[in-house]
């Protein structure tokens, strides 16, 4: 298939007044093939998908009725990486700052845009947008620094494509039939949620080209063959320009790039996604983890084979530099730390960890209890056991720092901000030592960043931005098994001026979560978490995931043992034998 310009130069250079984007979108089961491999129900907006890629300029308003036509799974809609300044009601997640959507209601999101750069929309229904509820949006703004630069602009999103559909695979997943905690194996890598992507081009013209992991799991390594790659832009922060070969992107990561033809029109060149597959546990013979694209100058011309991803070096984003070169913030004035952990739970399934707590979205979404517990709010006891929630006052610097004790890399998501990437240490180097480190003088901003295998990070932002925000691994896998804990933010501020829209209210009402208490929904006492919503309990003492697997196969031995005996005990018997 052909992908047509995003926007021409022109276009962009004339869109300077503020536009109001009114959206009606019925959420609807379509049924699509996108690798050729096996047709699939996947969810898409007015029964089309892929979903439509959205295009907004600094200061434009958007008006979005999404309106739940699924009919069997309720659903939500987070705009990735906007920060929703004064609007956090509107950020998506249910069961933080909204209820989900239930199938047959509306829910009206209502929002400015206060930035600039590459993002993407996607549910934030647990385990929902790997069946397709995702696409990239961008948002233009004239004073952009690289105006100018290119002549186009082209947007491509990267994607791991599982064949069955999601609720199937999170239940065999978090099983105590897969105690290892293995994740799913993708089925096939997309490109702009299709394969044999071709982006015209001409000589000699210099392109934008925009990239966005919009998986659930995968990350990829991307690179355009005998084309230097400049990027120039990391998940919605402008960088100075820096010359890579080959890009590694993670899950709701997105880079910014500017490419310069060549003059000749003889060649075509392929341009690759290769999933990252010392993720996966396994690998099938069947799994074609590349998946190519070209840049064709002559649609004539050959389209030749890719290149292997071991031929181009690798390229490290945290030596990247804003193009603000805003130096790092002042010492913080509250540091968190989160130590990672991947363990078994007394149903033997395996779940994932912060400092031993695996979350669980409360009865009451968080922002709703800040609303409704007065002074109580400023404790964040009262936000629940597993809700892993931390108060933070409002304008305070605050470090995470992040010690990854599984050997896996993943890929921490903050919502409403843009986190200064101030260290971020190599594999197998343990916990952060802050003897053993210097920061960055003018590190990074990002909202999405991988901590290293057995490795550790240190971010740091200033909590500026009123609002209920999750930090989470942004592997959908992880998520849905519990890797993420709460920043609220202001509470006492957010009492004094937010108000939740009532149609917010009415769409809690007819999804029947309450609005008001603590994370228990207790409107009395609000220390009184009793009932609230709580992660499985601990395995025994003694036991472990294995063993209680062994038990399990065990007694379903047993019991078909038992049952052939008494078959066998029961067939009649002729001429001196049993018949069965």
């Amino acid at each position: 298939m052909h992908f047509r310009s995003l926007l021409s130069l022109a276009a962009l250079t004339a869109t300077s007044f503020a536009k109001t984007h009114n959206f009606d979108w019925n959420i609807t089961w379509v049924t699509a093939n996108p690798d050729g491999l096996q047709p699939r129900p996947v969810i898409g907006i007015n029964n089309e998908w892929p979903l439509p890629l959205l295009n907004f300029t600094k200061g434009d308003r958007v008006v979005a009725n999404v309106y739940n036509g699924l009919g069997n799974e309720s659903t939500s809609v987070h705009f990735h990486g906007f920060f929703q300044n004064g609007t956090t009601e509107m950020d998506g997640p249910p069961g933080l700052v909204q209820c989900n959507i239930p199938p047959g209601e509306t829910m009206l999101y209502n929002f400015t845009i206060d930035q600039s750069g590459t993002y993407w929309y996607h549910s934030h229904t647990k385990g929902q947008y790997p069946d397709g509820w995702r696409q990239a949006l961008v948002i233009h703004d004239e004073n952009d620094p690289y105006i100018g630069k290119y002549d186009h602009e082209y947007v491509i999103t990267l994607s791991d494509w599982y064949h069955d559909q999601m609720p199937k695979l999170l239940k065999e997943f978090i099983s105590v039939e897969n105690p290892t905690g293995a994740e799913p194996v993708p089925k096939s890598a997309l490109m702009n949620e299709t394969q044999n992507l071709t982006v015209a081009v001409e000589p000699g013209k210099t392109y934008l080209f925009r990239l966005a992991n919009i998986g659930a799991f995968a990350s990829q390594y991307f690179w355009i063959e005998d084309h230097e790659m400049q990027i120039v832009e990391v998940d919605g922060v402008w960088t100075e320009p820096a010359t890579a070969e080959r890009i590694y992107i993670a899950s709701a990561q997105r880079y910014s790039f500017l490419v310069t033809m060549k003059n000749e029109t003889d060649k075509n060149y392929a341009m690759v996604g290769s999933m990252d597959t010392d993720l996966f546990d396994t690998l099938p013979d069947t799994l074609n983890y590349n998946v190519t694209g070209w840049l064709v100058y002559d649609d004539s011309a050959n389209k030749p084979a890719p290149a292997d991803v071991a031929d181009f070096d690798y390229f490290d984003d945290y030596t990247l530099v804003p193009y603000d070169r805003v130096e790092a913030l002042p010492d913080a004035d509250m540091t968190i730390t989160f130590d990672l952990t991947m363990d078994n739970l007394g149903d033997g399934a395996n779940y994932a960890f912060f400092n031993g707590i695996s979350y669980v979205a409360p009865k009451v979404p968080v922002l709703y209890s800040v609303m409704s517990t007065g002074s109580a709010a400023s404790n964040a006891t009262i936000y629940g056991t597993d809700t892993h929630a931390y108060v933070l006052k409002k304008d305070d610097i605050v470090d995470i720092v992040l010690n990854n004790d599984d050997t896996g890399k993943h890929p921490f998501h903050l919502h409403g901000h843009a986190f200064q990437v101030l260290w971020r240490s190599g594999d197998n180097e343990g916990h952060y030592n802050p003897d053993n480190v210097t920061f960055a003088s003018t590190p990074v901003r990002r909202d999405t960043l991988i901590v290293s295998p057995m490795g550790n990070f240190v971010v740091r932002f200033k909590a500026d931005n009123p609002g209920v925000w999750f930090f989470h691994c942004h592997i959908e896998w992880h998520m849905d098994a519990g890797l993420a804990a709460v920043m609220v933010e202001a509470p006492m501020y957010l009492q004094e001026n937010l108000d939740i829209p009532q149609n917010h209210y009415d769409v809690c009402a007819a999804a029947g979560t309450p609005t008001q208490g603590n994370a228990a929904g207790n409107t009395e006492d609000y220390f009184d978490l009793s009932g609230e919503n709580k992660a499985v309990a601990p395995l025994p003492a003694g036991f472990t995931a294995r063993g209680i697997v062994a038990l399990v196969f065990s007694c379903v031995a047993a019991f078909v043992g038992l049952a052939s005996i008494v078959w066998y005990g029961l067939a009649p018997i002729q001429g001196g034998r049993v018949v069965m």
